[in-house]
């Protein structure tokens, strides 16, 4: 089951965390996979490693903010590889602070990133998804979205509105070929949270809040990117799975 050979996936954010290890994920199933982030170092590197390990790997170095930029990088990836199957939208911003100092600026930063940006590339990708007859689309979300989280303000309203973003384009490419979902990860352990779990007082917190009493790992995340991708889900669209241990299960 879930064998992706002969599709192409371009997953955005992927050179580390998250991103890297759905990208890893679905190479070990067969498909194509195109890393892509901004460092092109650090993308070429992450390249580097998932060759080692026999997957047939491609990079695209390019910012998701910069829309421009990167629907032309894309243009170009469609026109060499001649299609693209799957698309893990990952890539994404945050910034931690009060709603009474959140800046208009950085709020209108956050939410452009992580929601405009991403309904940009999106959209450009289901022209030829649908043309081939074929796509699966997949949002990265977050269950701060569910339930709502301190000092997030912006971040929660992109990725509650790119929750919206899935059922509506899961309604309007219902009979298409493709598939739209998201994933909403829990507390994940990766570089990015790393000033929090290093924390011992968030950390004894967490581990109290979450049912399964741990972080998330990369890995986790991945293997239901897999699912989504695979055409054994071809009759699951519009929706958000949340990978969080259970967190959004309890009070």
């Amino acid at each position: 089951m879930f064998d992706l050979t002969g599709q192409v996936a371009l997953v955005t954010g992927s050179s580390r965390g998250i991103g890297y290890e759905a990208a890893r994920a679905l190479g070990r199933q067969g498909a194509t996979v195109i890393l892509n982030g901004r460092n092109a170092a650090a993308v070429q590197a992450a390249a580097d490693v998932l060759r080692r390990d026999g997957i047939d790997v491609r990079t695209a170095t390019f910012d998701v903010a910069d829309v421009d930029g990167a629907q032309a990088e894309v243009d170009g990836l469609l026109q060499s590889l001649g299609r693209l199957d799957i698309f893990f939208a990952n890539a994404g911003v945050q910034h931690r602070e009060p709603l009474s100092s959140y800046s208009l600026s950085d709020f209108e930063r956050i939410v452009f990133t992580n929601l405009t940006a991403q309904w940009a590339l999106g959209r450009q990708l289901v022209a030829s998804m649908t043309t081939q007859g074929y796509g699966r689309i997949i949002f990265t979300g977050s269950i701060t979205a569910l339930q709502g989280r301190k000092d997030l303000t912006a971040y929660t309203a992109a990725k509650a509105a790119l929750h919206g973003v899935v059922r509506q384009w899961a309604t309007e490419l219902a009979d298409s070929g493709v598939t739209v979902n998201a994933v909403a990860p829990g507390y994940i352990r990766t570089e990015l949270t790393q000033a929090l779990w290093q924390d011992k007082t968030f950390d004894d917190w967490l581990r109290t809040r979450v049912p399964q009493k741990r972080w998330g790992t990369p890995e986790d995340i991945a293997a239901a990117v897999v699912f989504l991708a695979a055409r054994e889900s071809g009759f699951v669209t519009g929706q958000v799975l949340a990978v969080d241990g259970g967190t959004t299960a309890v009070l």
